[in-house]
């Protein structure tokens, strides 16, 4: 083979070389999906987008968004069977013991089911939805609670974002 073949040989092989490589997608670094125009984290001017919000929230452990869903002046309130009494705290005590939470465990599922009542208007309104939470704090602790939310959210006009301003927990 004389020098002229051996480059058109070369050159040949360099083409098809580059071709292949430029061409090629790397499956370790795919592109993101842009066609979908549905986003995980809504707007809230819905009761639907703040469970929406809600549960991106605790599958994500994003403690930005979780306070986002609560009014200033929020109160949390749960039956403490033990003792026999109601306990309740405001927005800082929530937001420092979900954030425990969050911390500590590996997963966090909740799945709001149905609204079995709802009563108010456009700006104040009372929602009672039945829920499942799944705690897992690792493979051999897992924690299940089945119960009701009875929640009081409000906003400031029509347009503006749903917030919770009281949250009654009725698990078991």
């Amino acid at each position: 083979m004389n020098l002229f073949s051996k480059n058109i040989a070369l050159l040949f092989f360099l083409v098809i070389v580059c071709g292949t490589l430029f061409s090629c997608t790397n499956i370790f670094a795919p592109k993101i999906d842009t066609s979908s125009s549905t986003n995980i984290i809504t707007d809230q001017k819905t009761v639907e987008g703040l469970f929406q919000n809600f549960r991106y929230a605790y599958t994500f452990k994003d403690t930005t968004v979780y306070s986002g869903l609560l009014s200033d002046d929020f109160v949390f309130t749960y039956r403490d069977y033990v003792s026999g009494y109601d306990v309740s705290w405001d927005k800082y005590t929530e937001m420092r013991t979900t954030n425990g939470l969050f911390q500590n465990t590996q997963k966090l599922e909740i799945v709001w089911n149905n609204i079995v009542y709802q009563n108010g208007d456009s700006l104040n309104t009372n929602i009672r939805r039945s829920l499942n939470l799944t705690i897992t704090f690792n493979p051999n602790n897992v924690e299940r609670l089945n119960g009701f939310a009875d929640m009081n959210l409000v906003r400031e006009t029509s347009d503006s974002k749903w917030k919770i301003k009281k949250w009654r927990d009725e698990s078991f």
